[in-house]
């Protein structure tokens, strides 16, 4: 089963930018997609399924905002929209969908770039969505949780480490979190295949020219339950792909 994750900072716009085209061809059986910033009667539901797609979505409440979905092949057994917390679903943020014993999910985290009180909003879902997580493991324990993480794990997922130490994304406290959380049971599947490959990044500001110097940041992960990361054949970023700011990253797994 092949498996991508990518924010498409607005699945309209992305579209435009021929996306539509890209998935086509891309030949995964599972797409997660974050910041879809539309609501469904705004998502391209026809063009979709004549590229192959049935589309599940979760759309946050504010217009042009947040929004996930997940884009599939096959018909999953059961979709679950929402961890039922409502501060979180009500921005869009998590979904499920249930492929037999798999579940993958389409997540965004929040972002803290833009004051105090969206880094403490960030922290507290972090805390939250690690206790969600944990529990949904009794029930379904092989997880691949996709999505646009807004948080480098080492100094090898950003490009400038030193001057990014007090930025957010890149804070000890979520460093020190997304580290404590591959600890409790989950393997990053793109280091899992490439262990320390350097300059690989999923997204870059579109100030200065980042993403022609590769001035990135690695912020999107599979992150897939350590019950089964010996069935990861392949992990990849997949910088060719430009309809939004960031870009796709793949998971391959074994089907048992």
């Amino acid at each position: 089963m092949k498996i991508i994750s990518y924010n498409l900072n607005g699945i309209r716009a992305a579209v435009k930018k021929g996306f539509l085209e890209w998935l086509e061809a891309s030949e995964a059986d599972v797409v997660c997609i974050q910041e879809t910033k539309a609501h469904q009667e705004d998502i391209p539901i026809l063009e979709l399924k004549a590229a192959g797609y049935e589309y599940y979505g979760l759309s946050a409440k504010k217009k042009g905002y947040s929004g996930v979905a997940i884009l599939t092949k096959r018909t999953p057994d059961r979709v679950v929209r929402g961890m039922g917390i409502e501060k979180y679903d009500n921005e869009g943020r998590f979904i499920r969908a249930d492929f037999g014993s798999l579940s993958v999910v389409s997540v965004y985290h929040p972002s803290g770039t833009s004051g105090d009180e969206r880094q403490a909003f960030k922290m507290q879902w972090l805390d939250d969505f690690r206790h969600y997580v944990h529990e949904l493991q009794k029930e379904r324990p092989f997880l691949v949780l996709c999505g646009d993480y807004n948080i480098c794990h080492r100094a090898i997922d950003i490009h400038d480490p030193v001057r990014n130490a007090k930025s957010s994304g890149f804070l000890p406290e979520e460093r020190e979190w997304i580290d404590s959380f591959i600890k409790s049971g989950f393997t990053d599947s793109f280091r899992y295949i490439n262990k320390d490959v350097p300059n690989a990044y999923s997204w870059w500001s579109f100030r200065a020219n980042a993403r022609a110097n590769n001035k990135g940041w690695r912020i999107d992960y599979c992150m897939v339950s350590d019950a089964f990361k010996d069935r990861i054949v392949d992990a990849a970023i997949i910088p060719s792909a430009v309809h939004s700011d960031h870009c796709p990253i793949s998971l391959t797994i074994r089907e048992e």
